[in-house]
């Protein structure tokens, strides 16, 4: 008999699965002994199927259960040793480090609805096998150089082609390759930037490139994200006050509001970057999955006071960790200097398999697939969220990013998002992407992972009981 408590504080999952890790160390199930089924288990604790089942997929992580498809779960014929089980996660404190450490782990009991990458099934994995076919039947010899400090010549070609397409005018030499676009943002604060120095960046924006930027003890100063761009008015009275030699921000699909930079606003920017001196750097990580003639910084106004950085990591896949940055001839050559010093070269091996992929054929193709794959699964989370009963910053054009709240101001969201781990759901709480984390009851959906009927349940019933709570009184006069 396997029973827990609902009005312990311990989660659900956790108490679900130490007792059957408990039921499998006392040999009440033997070796190869049948668990109940996730539905019988499910109505004999009285808790979800879910909470079942990520507690099975646990105990199957660390060896103790066997999944046998279309059978069940079974008890493993040889038990996993305690000294090799590893620490059971589903409770823990969900802040920016914590996000930075554990992001990209593999945890399959855990639904990723707040993640920022695209779901691997959609990405271009048949053009990866069969541009690592066409590449094993070349000669050897290119497999074994450290490659050149700008990158694969015919890579940076093509990716001239590709940005011609935009109105990006960038000779090869002014493209320099990296391993990813977080690569080479770092890169450029490093040859922008002093320690001290204030940087402009979006609010809300990338925890990551936070994280990066406090590394080089820079100081962050947040311009606020509109549904049409950054504010134009802080923009302005920010960088004429902290004298910022830098933004760094995402025109199109934006990260996390998933909102496009209209035209005007664009415009506007360029003219404050010429008149109050900063370069703009543009993180457009995105590209080809924007809508067509979405607006591109570096194609209105060239490489003068644009930053153009790209990447494959949402299109093609980030296993091959191949980004570029299209910038003025000079700066170029500082950035080669700094990626020299700080790691040698790109991995020319990753730069000629990518470049077998996009001269291949089929990327456009994929590209529009993979583009309408994602409007479609925005439009359903942006109904499941907003029929929880939360508030859109907008509802995207498409990419993977929404941005959504509770109506109710009154949010514990470290509270809530504590509560949605134990029943199986990790939720990426807005103050991560804030540079002062300060508390917001906004947070980041990712719409390839998010249309799940168990995160609306839970969403809906959050909203229920935030409505329920008095809002507290005025102080009197």
């Amino acid at each position: 008999m396997i029973s827990i408590d609902p009005r312990l504080p311990t989660p659900l999952v956790r108490q679900l699965y130490e007792a059957i890790a408990r039921a499998i160390g006392s040999s009440a199930f033997g070796p190869g002994a049948r668990l109940p089924s996730v539905r019988a288990l499910a109505k004999e604790c009285a808790v979800s199927t879910m909470t079942v089942t990520n507690a099975y997929q646990r105990l199957v992580a660390e060896g103790l259960v066997e999944a046998r498809r279309a059978s069940g779960y079974y008890v493993a014929q040889r038990k996993a040793t305690a000294a090799r089980r590893m620490p059971f996660r589903g409770r823990t404190a969900v802040d920016a480090h914590w996000l930075l450490k554990h992001v990209y782990e593999d945890d399959k009991t855990l639904l990723n609805a707040g993640c920022g990458w695209v779901p691997p099934e959609m990405l271009h994995t048949d053009g990866i096998r069969r541009a690592l076919a066409a590449l094993g039947r070349k000669s050897a010899v290119g497999f074994a150089s450290y490659g050149t400090p700008h990158g694969y010549l015919p890579l940076r070609q093509q990716i001239q082609v590709m940005l011609a397409q935009r109105d990006i005018e960038a000779p090869p030499h002014q493209i320099v390759m990296t391993s990813g676009a977080f690569q080479a943002l770092g890169l450029i604060a490093r040859c922008l930037l002093q320690p001290r120095d204030a940087v402009l960046v979006d609010e809300p924006g990338s925890t990551n490139l936070f994280a990066t930027l406090r590394a080089m003890d820079l100081r962050l100063i947040g311009v606020e994200r509109t549904v049409h761009g950054p504010d134009l008015e802080a923009l302005q009275a920010l960088a004429q006050r902290h004298k910022a030699k830098a933004f760094f921000t995402s025109t199109n699909l934006h990260n996390p509001t998933g909102s496009l930079c209209t035209p005007a606003v664009a415009h506007q920017m360029l003219r404050l970057a010429e008149q109050h001196d900063f370069v703009i750097v543009d993180n457009d990580v995105m590209a080809g999955l924007d809508p067509p003639g979405a607006t591109c910084l570096a194609g209105l106004g060239g490489l003068e006071r644009v930053i153009h950085v790209g990447s494959f990591s949402k299109t093609v896949s980030p296993a091959l960790r191949v980004g570029f940055v299209a910038a003025r001839e000079e700066f170029s050559e500082k950035l080669i200097f700094q990626k020299m010093m700080g790691g040698l070269t790109t991995s020319e091996l990753n730069e000629k398999l990518l470049h077998g992929v996009l001269t291949e054929g089929r990327y456009r193709n994929h590209l529009a697939q993979l583009s309408g794959r994602l409007r479609h699964a925005m439009a359903a989370v942006c109904d499941g969220v907003e029929g929880a009963g939360m508030h859109l910053f907008l509802r995207p054009w498409g990419g993977p990013f929404l941005w959504a709240r509770f109506e109710a101001d009154h949010v514990d969201m470290r509270a809530l998002t504590q509560r949605a781990v134990s029943e199986g759901i990790l939720l990426a709480p807005g103050d991560l992407f804030r540079t002062d984390l300060q508390p917001t009851p906004w947070m980041r959906f990712n719409a390839g992972y998010a249309d799940d009927k168990h995160l609306y349940r839970f969403l809906t019933r959050e909203a229920r009981m935030l409505r329920s709570v008095p809002r507290a009184r005025p102080p009197a006069v």
